[in-house]
């Protein structure tokens, strides 16, 4: 008989990955993908990427293959602490280096949750968040959103009835519904979490990949918020996201704590990439890499809007967002994308069903596609052979 290993009831009797479940699919090769939560490879900026690692291997090796601090290279923490002081003064001691936002979730989580306590999140919100925090013990509480994000009414009466831990947001187009919170809605969040004394989580991998309009400056830069957030950025969708690199901004005792966490959990993110991703950040013009990088990625996002907008039918919707990767798509009817899915990838395309997305009660006409990665004309074929598997007249 063979061993069994005995898992803990976190996962649950069947473990569900759908992300994961689905790119096992899309090794095949015909298949045209708007499942990804990936940049698109072509645009990465190879030469002064390598540059950066091999003045690093040049000129501090040894360092560099050697264990280094839980809180960061010191290079990388000024490097980092530069970029959120454009929008919130920000020292290097302020600054703990992850391995990506995706670990600085999971290190939130863990310095913060304990079982049974409650997470306040949009509804829908980033997968693998949900996933973080569930795994921490926490019990996941949707909250109503609208066009820019979650409502303020809907918030506070979420948090007078739930008594959360703390409030999870993406406000810069988001994961997966590409929605932005404007100025007065980042304030009116701001108030109401200054009031109840309730802390916030705020992810921003995206803000940077702006299309359009004046950047937003985040939450935790609103008068009283700094000490009050975790704010977590990442170097994954602007450089590379093979280097792993991301950090979080954070005030006061959580910083010891956060630290405690990230040394049980990786000890350090790795000294090499650091301080290559540091190098890169003082060498080179990252401005001037995202505004090359947004070009294609605005023309994707047109081609993308616009064709599922002549294919939908009137009852479906779909957001334009103004930034980010993602389209997210209500077909307003009884579809389930879930079931859907096996007849699109049949049809040669793949995406990826929104029921994943919600804490609970999820709206399963829903689905996310990425536009990042695929040209126009791949995009209009993909949207071809979407309408198939709805059969819908392309």
């Amino acid at each position: 008989m063979t061993f069994q290993f005995p898992i803990s009831s976190r996962f649950g009797a069947e473990p569900a990955d759908p992300v994961g479940d689905l790119f096992s699919v899309l090794s095949r090769g015909d298949i045209i993908s708007f499942a990804g939560g990936i940049p698109d490879g072509a645009l990465f900026a190879y030469d002064d990427v390598r540059a950066s690692f091999e003045h690093v291997l040049a000129h501090s090796a040894r360092r560099a293959l050697q264990y280094g601090s839980t809180p960061g290279e010191p290079e990388l923490r000024e490097a980092a602490a530069e970029i959120v002081s454009r929008h919130l003064p920000t020292t290097a001691d302020e600054i703990q280096v992850t391995s990506g936002s995706q670990e600085g979730i999971y290190l939130a989580a863990q310095a913060l949750l304990s079982p049974g306590d409650v997470v306040l999140v949009e509804e829908p919100t980033y997968l693998a968040a949900v996933q973080a925090f569930m795994l921490n013990g926490a019990r996941m509480i949707g909250v109503e959103a609208d066009a820019e994000g979650m409502l303020p009414d809907a918030l506070e009466a979420a948090i007078a009835e739930h008594d959360p831990k703390f409030v999870y947001l993406i406000p810069n187009f988001a994961n997966p519904s590409g929605k932005t919170m404007g100025r007065r809605r980042r304030e009116s969040i701001a108030d109401i979490l200054l009031r109840t004394r309730v802390a916030l989580v705020e992810d921003d991998p995206y803000g940077q990949l702006r299309f359009s309009g004046e950047p937003l400056p985040p939450i935790a830069a609103l008068p009283g918020m700094a000490s009050q957030t975790i704010l977590l950025n990442s170097m994954s969708k602007v450089m590379a996201p093979g280097v792993r690199i991301g950090w979080m901004r954070i005030e006061g005792r959580l910083k010891q704590i956060l630290g405690i966490a990230k040394s049980a959990v990786t000890l350090q993110s790795p000294a090499l990439n650091q301080l290559a991703v540091a190098h890169y950040l003082t060498h080179y013009d990252l401005d001037a890499h995202i505004a090359k990088v947004v070009v294609p990625y605005r023309e994707r996002r047109d081609a993308m809007h616009a064709g599922l907008l002549r294919m939908l039918p009137p009852t479906a919707s779909v957001t334009r967002p103004d930034g980010g990767m993602f389209c997210w798509v209500r077909l307003g009817d009884d579809t389930d994308t879930a079931a859907l899915l096996p007849r699109a990838v049949e049809e040669g395309v793949a995406f990826v069903p929104g029921w994943s997305f919600y804490a609970a009660d999820p709206d399963r006409s829903t689905m996310r596609l990425s536009y990042v990665t695929n040209s126009p004309d791949t995009i209009a074929e993909g949207l071809r052979r979407l309408a198939a598997a709805l059969e819908l007249e392309a």
